[in-house]
């Protein structure tokens, strides 16, 4: 098995350390144990480091279970980040000739997933429509078939920021049902959204579908790599048998967390503080692009801390997020690691005098390159 490199973790993962800015990140500036734990240090500092439940601890389950009407906590797996839920999900259907469907562009780890295990992957895009970005439904229904085993979203959307209307989701949802495909909706972005309305779910819409969230993006805690599936209880039963095979449970301490942070009233205070950190910093990239508008354009993202900024400058995208790392030491991500060229992710969820930064870097090398023609 020849394993496809996950361009982006890669690029992200050597240097998001390293660097002095990095902008390359799609959360917003991330919250400290301190603030979540609200005074109960004692009673962190109390658990026992043991094994805690595989599948997630009951009272965690029953806490994520709330967020989807009619779910139970069988329902549920628990996994180590919501990159452990895409694999597991993804693993579990994937077999040589295997089909499977992608929406793009995307997170890019069940494309490389689905190659690596020798499946067949398609794909329909992203359309820039009337100042939107909007899925080729017509395509999806041309691209599906009864070999179709997978379909997979992202909503909202990685890299766009992008939010599919309430009707495209129930029609993804009929195409999947007249193909017998399932769904997977990596759904971890929602509760981001700039206009404080929830993003619609595809848990309720259709039996077949398994909805993939976690902490790292939205709650503002990549540190404690809680995710979770939510699917049919069947399912999820048999991806806890996957899960067995990686990282086995979460730990103690994360499930501890995951459960002061998803208790309804810390919940609400985590989501205000994302949209207010959102509120204030996406009128700095705005303005940014503004400023650059002779360079960049922008459909304003609709969610997530994350621009994806087109450019008509004359260099490749990996060739500029190279240069900027390299003479500039910020780190962005280029529009190839999602296969189109001619595009930058910009991360706008950081501290604002570290966002101005960051930018500040770009406007030189942007400079330099302009002198250089």
């Amino acid at each position: 098995m020849k394993l496809k490199l996950f361009e982006m973790e890669r690029w992200q993962s050597t240097w998001e350390n390293r660097v002095e800015y990095n902008l390359s990140c799609s959360g917003v500036h991330p919250l400290r144990v301190s603030e979540l734990l609200d005074g109960a240090h004692t009673e962190f500092l109390n658990q026992p480091l043991e094994y805690s439940q595989t599948n997630g601890t009951d009272e965690l389950r029953k806490t994520i279970a709330r967020i989807y009407p009619g779910a139970e906590p069988d329902n549920l797996l628990v996994t180590n980040g919501s990159s452990e839920a895409n694999f597991v999900s993804t693993w579990s259907f994937l077999e040589k000739g295997a089909e499977v469907v992608v929406m793009l562009p995307n997170y890019m780890q069940i494309w490389g997933l689905a190659k690596t295990f020798q499946a067949k992957v398609k794909s329909f895009r992203l359309r820039e429509q009337d100042s939107e970005w909007k899925p080729d439904i017509s395509a999806l229904k041309r691209t599906v078939n009864r070999k179709t085993k997978l379909i997979a979203v992202c909503n909202p959307n990685n890299p766009t920021g992008a939010i599919m209307r309430e009707e495209t989701i129930d029609e993804i949802c009929d195409i999947a049902r007249r193909v017998g495909a399932w769904i997977l909706a990596d759904e971890v972005y929602q509760g981001s959204e700039l206009d404080g309305k929830m993003t619609p779910t595809f848990w309720g819409r259709y039996q077949k579908v398994i909805v993939v969230n976690g902490l790292s993006k939205t709650y503002a805690l990549p540190g404690i790599r809680v995710g979770w599936i939510v699917s049919t209880k069947d399912l999820a039963s048999k991806l806890w048998s996957y899960h067995d095979y990686t990282t086995i449970c979460p730990t103690s301490l994360s499930d501890y967390l995951a459960r002061k942070a998803l208790h309804p009233e810390t919940r609400a205070k985590i989501l205000g503080r994302t949209k207010q950190i959102l509120e204030t910093n996406l009128p700095i990239i705005t303005s940014w692009i503004e400023h650059h508008k002779e360079n960049f354009s922008l459909i304003p993202p609709l969610a997530g801390a994350i621009a994806y900024v087109k450019y008509n400058l004359k260099i490749n995208s990996s060739k500029f997020a190279d240069r900027l790392m390299k003479e500039r030491s910020t780190l962005i991500v280029p529009g190839d690691h999602f296969g189109m060229d001619g595009y930058l992710r910009i991360g706008y969820g950081p501290p604002k005098d570290y966002l101005y930064a960051g930018l500040n870097r770009i406007d030189e090398l942007v400079e330099d390159i302009k002198r250089r023609k």
